[in-house]
């Protein structure tokens, strides 16, 4: 399945949910950021939602510094 994140084209084995996506790609949930089909989604919702075909995924990760 096929979908862009942060404007790449990504080949998924099948759905999966955010929650899994950020934990398998090495992510915390606490210090990114996700916009899954233009829409900001808290992060009590990564489990819940699930990536399919098409889907286009923005991911900001935060990070420390000055």
């Amino acid at each position: 399945m096929e979908l862009t994140i942060n404007g790449k084209s990504v080949t998924l084995e099948g759905p999966t949910t955010i929650a899994d996506f950020l934990n398998r790609r090495g992510l915390n949930p606490k210090t990114v950021v996700v916009e899954h089909n233009g829409e900001i989604l808290a992060r009590d919702r990564y489990a819940d939602v699930t990536l399919r075909a098409g889907d286009v995924v923005e991911i900001v990760q935060m990070m420390a510094g000055g």
